[in-house]
């Protein structure tokens, strides 16, 4: 029941962004499928490895305990049919404490609330994954100043150490306006002539 429900959550999400529901779909199974092969490798190296994906695009970060982990990690993401590009921002080095920890979720909710206030950016569209104050932004932008803006309003949140945008400029979608069906209406366009005579108080 509670996949069930947190499936629906997800696609309510997605439907509300600048991508389609199929593409929140595929993004979410490539992370849980990405998550589930780092366990099944080795679970106690790859369990501080956070895996973000938006857009085809993988972000990895996080702890591994050596650079081969770093690596393997990589490539197994990389793997992956679905996943066009791998951004691996892994460091090598112990788990975090629970403090930080907690330090960057408050800094992911402050930035979070800075960009959801703001009219220059459509907050949706935006994943945010912190790790020992480095900020980095997944997602899409509407234009190149909306991907600026978002990260300027990151980088002034307190504990920010960097902000990297991995979000890329997607326009939204032209609408499609239907056309009537059945024949096409009747079209009267009076000549210059006629316009000028019914003009003329003569």
């Amino acid at each position: 029941m509670t996949a069930a429900i947190g499936t629906a959550a997800s696609v309510g999400v997605y439907a509300v962004q600048d991508r389609t529901i199929g593409e929140g779909v595929d993004d979410a199974a490539a992370s849980s499928s990405i998550k589930m092969r780092l366990m099944a490798a080795d679970r106690a190296a790859f369990q501080e490895v956070d895996v973000e994906v938006a857009n085809r695009n993988v972000l990895l970060s996080g702890t591994a305990p050596t650079a081969e982990h770093r690596q393997a990690a990589e490539t197994i993401a990389r793997g992956m049919r679905t996943v066009e590009n791998v951004y691996n921002e892994i460091v090598i080095g112990e788990p975090s404490s629970f403090a930080r920890n907690a330090q960057d979720e408050l800094i992911t909710a402050q930035i979070r609330t800075r960009l959801t206030a703001s009219p220059a950016v459509r907050a949706i569209n935006v994943n945010i994954e912190t790790f020992h104050g480095n900020v980095y932004l997944m997602g899409t932008a509407r234009t190149e100043e909306e991907l600026r803006r978002a990260a300027e309003i990151a980088s002034v949140v307190g504990g920010v150490r960097r902000v990297v945008s991995f979000m890329q400029v997607r326009a939204p979608a032209t609408p499609y306006y239907a056309q009537p069906s059945g024949p096409p209406a009747p079209e009267y366009r009076a000549d210059q002539e006629q316009i000028a005579a019914s003009a003329s108080p003569y």
